[in-house]
């Protein structure tokens, strides 16, 4: 436990709020090359800093194991949200208090990560391949993180046969649920252009507003489904409504909001993207959609009886397959190979006084350890 526990508070004190760079991977680094892991650190995006396009680092580290042997890979990342007020403690100095240790990043997702270092320690070199996918930018735009490492083991043919991600997936207790799946996302920026005036003329002018709401109802209206037996139904929620206008007697020139939409697999990213565009044309608008994911299932099979077979040997509880919940970079990695998430209790992940029990620590690296050598054969 003791050992585990110094690896989450030297990654927690790395101050890395997303995207993160520089020392905490340095720390990461110097963990696991005594393991005998070659890690590539590399950097991608070359935008201002706070831009969509501002640089990420990334990490790839693999330890070899014999010739045809399978490929394991364990993946999350590094950078954190911002801590925001009221702690009790130094956000970014880790503090034990009881049975709790409290700093950002505990459970999403460094305290998972020294949990992966801890657990290959204790898997041998010629169990297989292992290997660890890490990205700096998983809390902001995701452009040049995961999808990047993704690239990178391409392009140097390392393919895993299987791969954990370590989000906190658990949910009152410590292995009860893993993420099997993911819900797909997208967001669309809706526009309609109109003519300004003064509001004692509205014959000379064209006001925007009265077709954006009409639009927006629409929109609201719509039941997109009910659900199926992995997924829960998709929805779509009005996010932001903006004008403008400072002036009480004129008639704006353009009225503007946002949606966004959560679907599963009966849906596609472009499909909603053209259904929506269709009804903000019919509107007199125009729609402007980003894909951020599209959704996901690993099936319930060999993978997951892995994972289940290490919960239930160090928890005695069965954890539940489940799709809910936001997104992850899991929703990249699904086009690498089989991807299941597993980790932490997700209670005070992104709030203030995040903190992971030290025991569930120790219990999930044992967790992982088993998994590795099982999912290894």
């Amino acid at each position: 436990m003791t050992e585990v526990l110094e690896l989450a508070k030297r990654l927690m004190a790395a101050e890395s709020v997303t995207p993160a760079t520089g020392s905490v991977f340095d720390r990461l680094e110097a963990m696991l090359d005594p393991l005998g892991f070659s890690v590539h650190r590399f950097t991608r995006g070359d935008g201002e800093p706070g831009s969509p396009e501002a640089p990420v680092e990334n990490l790839f580290a693999i330890r070899r194991g014999p010739e045809g042997s399978k490929h394991f890979a364990f993946a999350g990342h590094l950078d954190v949200v911002p801590p925001g007020g009221g702690w009790h403690s130094e956000a970014f100095e880790p503090e034990v208090r009881g049975e709790l240790l409290y700093g950002r990043g505990a459970v999403d997702m460094k305290g998972a990560i020294a949990c992966m270092v801890d657990a290959v320690t204790h898997v041998p070199a010629d169990a297989g391949t292992i290997s660890f996918i890490i990205t700096g930018d998983e809390e902001g735009p995701a452009l040049h993180g995961t999808r990047a490492l993704i690239d990178y083991m391409g392009e140097h043919g390392h393919q895993p046969d299987l791969c954990l991600v370590g989000e906190p997936t658990s949910v009152n207790r410590l292995g009860d649920m893993m993420k099997i799946g993911r819900r797909g996302s997208v967001n669309i920026w809706l526009e309609v252009e109109g003519t300004q005036g003064h509001v004692a003329y509205p014959h000379l002018a064209d006001n925007p507003i009265p077709k954006l709401v009409a639009m927006l109802a629409e929109l609201d209206a719509l039941v997109l489904d009910e659900g199926n037996d992995w997924f829960q139904a998709s929805n779509l929620e009005i996010t932001d409504l903006e004008v403008g206008n400072m002036a009480h007697n004129v008639i704006p020139a353009k009225a503007e909001a946002r949606i966004s939409i959560r679907f599963n697999d009966e849906h596609s990213g472009a499909s909603l993207s053209e259904l929506v565009g269709s009804i903000a044309e019919k509107h007199g608008g125009v729609a402007k959609p980003i894909i951020s994911g599209e959704p996901f299932l690993t099936p319930p099979g060999e993978f997951s009886d892995v994972i289940a077979r290490a919960v239930k040997a160090e928890t005695g509880i069965d954890p539940e397959p489940s799709t809910t919940g936001g997104t992850s970079d899991a929703r990249f990695l699904r086009a690498v190979c089989p991807v299941i998430e597993f980790g932490l209790v997700n209670a005070t992940m992104h709030k203030s006084n995040e903190a992971v029990a030290i025991e569930d620590l120790s219990t999930l690296s044992r967790i992982y350890t088993a998994i590795a050598k099982d999912a290894l054969g």
